[in-house]
């Protein structure tokens, strides 16, 4: 037995594609745990399986490498909506794409797919007063002997934005370290630190759940861009830059978010026999 998997990036943000239509092994937590493995497997931030039929639409399911699965991924959809065109899934000019805890429209701005716009869907932000309207839900995070003040937003998957003076590598991966360990976060959380440039430039180092530091992250851009909107910090419209790029955001007045990104192809990726039979793999 053979695997062959299609390896993308979008902003430094690497993940691989199981596809399931050439594909009936289901992959277990410990697979993509070993074939995400940066020493020992293929690497990536994570595997992206499918298309699978979901709830009537086409489906994909998010996977970051330590094995667990992910509600939503803003680069991991671009590059699935890549893919799609790629491998002739796609031929029209847009496309719903289905995860598991919502569903996105993708706008292909050429038949190569290398730029793409996703309408990610609505922010939800803390909780709403007595006449409708969304409330702040800030949360207190300690760091170096100071208190920041986060915001924690929802968009499919939890997030915690919290603008400093100054950000680092470091500095979110303390961060990241600590919330992931939190006790107000159950389930896990996303940790952004943002620091504002201007009213269209926001910088933006990410710790995700279940992946730690990365490069880029789609969903985690529109989430500071969401906050900081609403925060009266930057413009509806905002250049979101990360370590592996920038990314364009708009957020409306009802905090629905939209994304412009990109997706680049690598190559494929063909695990041997010995690898498969190594660690059980089908």
């Amino acid at each position: 037995m053979e695997m062959t998997l299609s390896k993308y990036h979008s902003f430094g943000n690497d993940y691989l594609i199981y596809d399931c239509r050439k594909n009936e092994y289901e992959l277990k937590p410990e697979d993509i745990r070993n074939i995400c493995s940066r020493r020992f497997g293929a690497g990536g931030d994570g595997i992206l399986a499918g298309p699978v039929p979901m709830f009537g639409k086409t489906g994909v399911k998010i996977y970051n490498p330590d094995g667990s699965e992910a509600a939503i991924s803003g680069n991991g959809l671009c590059i699935f909506a890549k893919y799609l065109k790629d491998a002739g899934y796609v031929v029209k000019k847009e496309v719903v794409i289905q995860t598991r805890s919502r569903a996105v429209t993708v706008h292909y701005h050429n038949e190569a797919a290398t730029e793409i716009t996703i309408s990610m869907g609505r922010l939800y932000c803390g909780q709403t007063d007595g006449e409708g309207r969304e409330k702040s839900e800030f949360i207190p995070v300690e760091y170096q002997g100071r208190t920041y003040q986060g915001m924690c937003v929802w968009m499919g998957n939890l997030h915690c934005i919290i603008p400093m003076e100054e950000i680092s590598k470091e500095t979110v991966c303390r961060i990241g370290k600590q919330l992931e360990k939190d006790g107000r976060f159950p389930d896990g959380v996303n940790t952004q630190i943002i620091k504002v440039r201007d009213k269209n430039n926001l910088d933006t180092e990410v710790y995700e759940r279940g992946a730690g530091y990365t490069l880029a992250s789609g969903s985690s851009c529109c989430a500071a861009a969401g906050v900081a909107s609403l925060l009266n910090l930057t413009d509806p419209c905002v250049y979101v830059h990360m370590p592996g790029g920038t990314l364009t955001v708009r957020v409306d007045q009802e905090m629905n978010a939209e994304m412009t990104g990109k997706a680049d192809y690598i190559g494929e990726i063909r695990l041997s026999y010995e690898f498969l039979e190594k660690y059980h793999i089908g």
